[in-house]
């Protein structure tokens, strides 16, 4: 990600609540704002926020918020979805709302609804950027988003930890291609997502089935071709998948990421001028510790 050309040319979409949660479970509990709040999710997602806009200076940036927990549409096909999910109790909800301004002041738009996960708006956002054949880099460890690449030269990326990953590599780490990891999880279920599976299948199997009929849609018009597939156990295999294709079809509305949730031009994924002052001020009342608002003032500008 060295080539300033390149990096110029495509959209960086950051998934932003994936680390904020990230810092949320393994920051300690040292910092505290001026109304006694903890703010060390702030500060871990700031600290990380500000290393990935030094090191890529990106031209074109936005952050995507999750902000439809219990609201969103796939609560009314399937009321079960992420029910085992704990709402943010107020620190939590405290947070992420500096952590949503604080990404404001750094001048990247913020996109959130109580309709559509943070996903649908990455979703929207990435499909648009693409179909006019501009690359977008994702940034998020969440693999399910590896669906949305449509470019080879398009990625998803865990940074810093992880080198970004264009379709070939999610091919090699999942043995099925991104367009194919909705019917994937379909198959397989999704337990943090509270997402059911059909029993008995397994990574290897539901992507032994997808590397033969391509689609989930393909295999239910074959469905009675499973049991002479070179797959263990294909005969009790086909039973299942006939008797679970109902639920298939409901989890597939589940895995797949809406790309109609906002409308986006890209235009609006231009980095703005940051505020400076005004974000100093913030770090400052947040009680981050003065080092790190020192250097930050320092700096002046991004």
């Amino acid at each position: 990600m060295n080539n300033r050309a390149d990096q110029d040319a495509r959209v960086f979409i950051i998934d932003a609540s994936i680390f904020i949660f990230k810092y949320y479970f393994s920051m300690p509990s040292h910092w505290h704002a001026d109304n006694g709040r903890p703010t060390e999710t702030v500060y871990g997602y700031t600290r990380w926020l500000w290393e990935f806009l030094s090191q890529v200076e990106p031209a074109r940036v936005i952050a995507c918020f999750d902000e439809s927990l219990t609201t969103c549409f796939r609560n009314d096909i399937y009321p079960e979805y992420k029910k085992s999910r704990a709402l943010p109790d107020d620190d939590l909800a405290f947070q992420l709302l500096a952590c949503k301004r604080i990404t404001q002041l750094f001048g990247i738009r913020c996109y959130a609804s109580e309709k559509y996960e943070a996903d649908d708006l990455i979703g929207s956002c990435a499909q648009l950027c693409q179909s006019q054949k501009v690359p977008v880099t994702i940034l998020s460890n969440d693999k399910d988003l590896a669906q949305l690449l449509r470019l080879p030269s398009s990625h998803l990326w865990n940074y810093p930890a992880d080198d970004p990953l264009n379709e070939k590599d999610i091919y090699q780490k999942m043995a099925v291609w991104p367009q194919q990891i909705p019917d994937y999880l379909a198959l397989l279920g999704d337990v943090s997502d509270d997402i059911p599976g059909v029993p008995g299948v397994g990574k290897k199997t539901a992507a032994q089935l997808l590397n033969h009929f391509l689609s989930w849609s393909a295999m239910k018009e074959n469905l009675h071709d499973i049991h002479s597939l070179p797959i263990r156990g294909a005969q009790s295999l086909e039973k299942k998948i006939i008797e679970y294709a109902s639920q298939i079809d409901m989890a597939l509305k589940l895995t797949t990421i809406a790309c109609d949730a906002i409308a986006i031009t890209i235009e609006d994924t231009c980095r703005q001028a940051g505020d400076w002052i005004a974000l100093v001020g913030l770090l400052r009342g947040l009680g981050l510790p003065e080092s790190f608002c020192q250097r930050m003032e320092n700096k002046k500008e991004l």
